[in-house]
């Protein structure tokens, strides 16, 4: 009675032991995935901002030497919307 009292503890502790480090894997797993979308959730962004701040101030720069201030300012958003729509048409096409 005691051997198998001492065997099934000693079965019991060897698979808890076994168990645990597959458990502590996935989760550092986990935590890699994780930091790894934000990664590129963060990248995906800041292509967005510089598509945008690119086409804003190409269409400053243009409508300033055309118009002056106010053809600046008036360039500035014409050319961040286009710079938004181009951003659009790249993620709908999967270039992020």
């Amino acid at each position: 009675m005691r051997k198998r009292l001492l065997s099934a503890v000693m079965c019991i502790g060897l698979l808890g032991a076994s168990a645990t480090p597959a458990l502590a894997l996935t989760r550092q797993q986990r935590i890699a995935r994780a930091r790894y979308y934000r990664h590129m959730r963060h990248r995906r962004h800041m292509k967005t901002l510089k598509r945008v701040g690119v086409g804003a101030a190409g269409g400053a720069a243009i409508g300033a030497i055309a118009g002056g201030g106010k053809g600046g300012a008036i360039g500035a958003i014409a050319g961040a919307g286009a710079g938004a729509l181009y951003d659009a048409h790249k993620k709908a096409h999967g270039h992020n």
